[in-house]
């Protein structure tokens, strides 16, 4: 790597996750990249997020205040950023060894990319690995269905991010808000064939315990910005509100029931499109029986 190393900035959003903030902390500091700004922007915790954040002053920076999500407590981060390459990593996930390098080196070896990302593996409460993220190499297409960069293992240049930046309105799935928005502006995007990152899957992040608002959310981000909802989305959906399977600790479960009810509910989601959702209802079983 070249002695004149770029400065990474990276971020942490954090409210009231004082059990796992630590462990976050400690991965960003036990990293053997040696040119980073880390900073924390906490939502106004009452966990005793801000006793643990005192521990590391002089080796941080944080600020304490109510904030919208998020999302914004990200965007205020990179708003304050110095670096010339941005991350992001949430107070329960946690960085991998070499990870930060691995994202730096990408990026100067490639500089036509704007995104760099590596592959992640989901861990539950406790720490341990539950299964590999179902990242997949860049693939514009798919991104109209799937959001497949796992965000905590994702590098971004800084000067591609400040032409592309996170919306801070939104609360959920906002990382895919970014994804979408800036592979539509026609950003580059290269995966990263390496373990980077631990995204954190518990019953107090927003994936499980929002299940509801965090299907809504997605489906209306893919509304907006494709004008139209996949079938898979909206079988998960339905199947969610039938059975309350989270579809995670809890796989989902298929059904004749659940397939027939999940029609209506495409064809009033895309209402505007209900012929390519037929299509696509229609053609379901047959792709789930060839997969077999």
């Amino acid at each position: 790597m070249p002695a004149n190393l770029p400065l990474v900035s990276i971020v942490t959003p954090s409210y009231n996750m004082a059990e796992y903030l630590p462990e976050t902390i400690e991965s960003v500091f036990s990293q053997d990249y040696p040119h980073i700004e880390y900073l924390v922007i906490d939502g106004g915790s009452t966990d005793g997020t801000l006793q643990i954040l005192d521990r590391y002053a002089g080796r941080l920076t944080y600020s304490s205040e109510p904030d919208r999500g998020p999302s914004d407590a990200a965007h205020k981060g990179f708003r304050q950023a110095r670096g010339e390459i941005f991350a992001w990593i949430c107070a329960d996930d946690a960085y991998l060894p070499g990870a930060v390098s691995a994202g730096v080196e990408y990026l100067l070896a490639h500089p036509d990319v704007d995104v760099a990302y590596g592959e992640g593996w989901w861990t539950d409460s406790a720490g341990a690995v539950i299964g590999r993220y179902p990242t997949l190499p860049f693939d514009a297409k798919t991104l109209e269905r799937d959001c497949f960069l796992c965000q905590p293992a994702a590098f971004i240049r800084a000067s591609s991010y400040r032409r592309c930046e996170l919306d801070p309105t939104v609360k959920m799935s906002y990382d895919y808000d970014l994804w979408i928005r800036m592979a539509k502006a026609g950003f580059r995007f290269a995966s990263i064939p390496q373990y980077m990152a631990n995204s954190r899957i518990h019953t107090g992040s927003l994936t499980i315990n929002q299940r509801t608002r965090v299907f809504q959310a997605s489906m209306a981000l893919l509304q907006r910005h494709y004008g139209y909802v996949p079938f898979q989305w909206i079988f998960g959906y339905t199947a969610y509100r039938l059975d309350g399977r989270d579809q995670f600790f809890q796989p989902l479960q298929p059904s004749v029931w659940k397939y027939l009810a999940s029609l209506p509910v495409g064809l009033w989601t895309n209402r505007r499109k209900p012929f390519r959702f037929l299509a696509e209802w229609i053609a379901a079983p047959f792709r789930a029986w060839k997969r077999r």
